[in-house]
């Protein structure tokens, strides 16, 4: 079993902790697993509130892996914020670290760019002693979440969830409303880790293809020789069809609630309520495929906009994004909540029960997905190479979404008539394929249209499984315009040396992405790298372009699979310096970030 961890004066790591009220009403939650189990629509007492987080190191254990992490008020995850669309909130934020600065960013929330916590570009950050305070109007509703970016202190514990009550009640109302918040936990220092992924790219990735693998890679395949052929190119290229994620459960435990897989976070219902689980990726490098068996999931929210329901049996979440599902359980039993990692090295679990202590049954992981050519960008060239049952029947080759309607951010941003009206001609900003060099080893021949796909791993496994292109927005955008401009972003890395960047240049090698204010843009990512990265663009909105015309979905994390090709627009709503990287955070640390000035 594992033991629980423990904070300074014996108190336990459950326990959260906030500060709301317009005097600072101290409010203590005895368990993660009563946090939001009042029904939606009980909201805070005042229209403006003020949250006190005092940011500090406390010793934690979990799964006998013991850090002095980086944390607010001894607690990992940090208090859930829950505040309501319309209202004014301030937050406090006292740095009580010793030798280090910090900072809050609020994930996908639309505010001044003062307020939007990236030391560097919009603030200096939060030195030892002082205290920042954010604030801001709640434009927003839906589900959302804050972290450190600082110093690596996201990867240790600095994270939370963040919820908005919309001014109106919820489309789909329910009884009971729980955050189930996914991340990783290690006593493993970052500075290790990278220094680890330089020296060795696979070395938290173990289970290489051999030859007792090889059969059952030929019956996939088509026949031997087609296997053959796909491990020598995998060779030639100095690549490993199994590798998956960069870091792996051979050092991480993945958590739910903060609880390890043993530790059994639970949440209680009765017989036919239905219950709205907020699913928050909070992890700093790992994909998590979540099902409830026995249970089919209503999806009604992706990045805290609300979408057309999609009755599914699974989903893939990418590091930063959200999704709200509804399940109505009916049986008198216990239902697992259950979310793999994406190369299957390891799970984070929960249960839904009527009764506190229950624990329902923990299925089987899935077979570990195997890369594949399109995987590297040859499109399908590679159909010997394709799993049983898969086809080409979502993948567009010209790569390129139907443009449709172009539409702005949802809640009451700056009205469209102030700003300038678009040229008729389209510009293209593309600089064409990125070199091979020392920072860049592949270059996708054939990227492709993947928003049909599910993800690797989760094809014709059986079960409904939702794909981006199933994300339809319940209502369209206010920006009808169409772009002016498009701007063409090619993901680049080399493995081997464990460098990223955009168009094969790292950050400190790279300038600013320049948009003009009012300006409408579409942005296209080739994906030439053999991994996903979700890519996050801070202080505005991005519109997947779907296939859903003028009702796509508004996400701030958008998951770009590999060998792919997708676009999404734009509206440059807000003046600012904005963050823009891809948010597996070595990754960013190591170089794909940019820096989006608008103005």
């Amino acid at each position: 079993m594992s033991i629980p961890s423990r904070m300074a004066g014996g108190l336990t790591r459950r326990r959260f902790v906030a500060r709301v009220g317009a005097g600072g009403l101290l409010a203590a939650l005895p368990h993660p697993s009563q946090a939001l189990a009042t029904p939606p629509g009980v909201l805070p007492p005042a229209a403006s509130a003020t949250w006190n987080l005092n940011v500090g190191r406390s010793r934690i254990e979990i799964d006998r892996k013991s850090l002095n992490a980086p944390c607010i008020g001894g607690s990992v995850p940090g208090p859930i914020l829950r505040w309501r669309q319309g209202d004014t909130v301030a937050i406090n934020v006292t740095n009580g670290l010793e030798n280090e600065d910090t900072s809050i960013h609020w994930h996908g929330i639309r505010l001044p760019a003062a307020m939007d916590g990236v030391p560097g570009l919009s603030f200096t950050g939060i030195r030892p002693g002082e205290t920042f305070t954010y604030r801001f109007r709640v434009h927003q509703s839906g589900t959302y979440w804050y972290h450190s970016h600082s110093g690596m202190q996201e990867v240790q514990g600095l994270y939370g969830a963040v919820v908005i009550d919309p001014r109106e009640p919820a489309p789909e109302p329910c009884d009971r409303d729980y955050v189930i918040l996914l991340s990783e936990w290690t006593d493993v220092a970052p500075s290790d880790i990278v220094s680890n992924l330089k020296m060795q790219d696979d070395y938290y990735t173990f289970r290489q293809r051999t030859a007792a693998s090889f059969p059952a890679d030929a019956r996939r395949a088509g026949g031997a020789i087609a296997a053959l052929k796909d491990r020598l190119a995998w060779s030639r290229m100095r690549m490993a069809a199994t590798d998956i994620s960069d870091v792996s459960g051979i050092i991480y435990t993945y958590l739910l609630n903060g609880h390890a897989p043993e530790m059994n976070w639970n949440g209680l219902f009765r017989p036919g309520e239905r219950v709205r689980l907020r699913f928050i990726n909070a992890a700093s490098m790992t994909f998590f495929d979540i099902r409830i068996p026995g249970l089919e999931m209503l999806v009604v929210q992706a990045d805290g906009n609300d979408v057309d329901p999609v009755p599914v049996d699974e989903f893939r979440i990418g590091v930063a994004e959200t999704y709200d599902v509804i399940v109505q359980p009916r049986e008198d039993r216990a239902y697992t909540i259950f979310a793999q990692s994406e190369d299957r090295t390891g799970f984070a679990r929960g249960t839904l029960a009527p009764r506190a202590g229950m624990a329902g049954v923990i299925p089987p992981m899935d077979p570990r997905p195997v890369r594949t050519m399109i995987d590297m960008g040859m499109g399908n060239m590679g159909m010997g190479d394709m799993k049983p049952g898969e086809s080409m029947k979502d993948m567009d080759m010209s790569g390129m979404p139907g443009s449709g309607g172009m539409d702005m951010a949802h809640g009451d941003m700056p009205a469209m008539g102030d700003m300038p009206m678009p040229k008729p001609a389209m510009e293209v900003d593309d600089p064409g394929p990125p070199p091979l060099n020392v920072e860049n080893q592949n270059v996708a021949m054939m990227p492709v249209d993947r928003l049909g796909s599910p993800g690797d791993g989760l094809e014709e496994n059986g079960r409904r499984v939702l794909t981006y292109k199933q994300l339809r927005a319940t209502r369209p955008g206010a920006d009808p315009r169409p772009p002016t401009r498009e701007i063409i972003l090619h993901l680049t890395g080399n493995m081997e040396r464990y460098i990223w960047g955009f168009n094969g240049r790292k950050f400190s090698e790279s300038g600013p992405i320049r948009l003009k204010l009012g300006e409408r843009v579409r942005f296209t990512l080739i994906n030439d790298t053999m991994m996903e990265h979700p890519i996050h663009l801070h202080g505005l909105w991005s519109e997947l372009e779907n296939g859903q015309g003028d009702y796509r979905p508004y996400k701030h994390t958008i998951i770009s699979q590999p060998g792919s090709r997708l676009s999404y627009l734009v509206t440059a709503d807000v003046p600012g310096m904005w963050a823009y990287h891809c948010h597996l955070i070595y990754h960013m640390d190591l170089g794909m970030f940019r820096t989006v000035i608008v103005a």
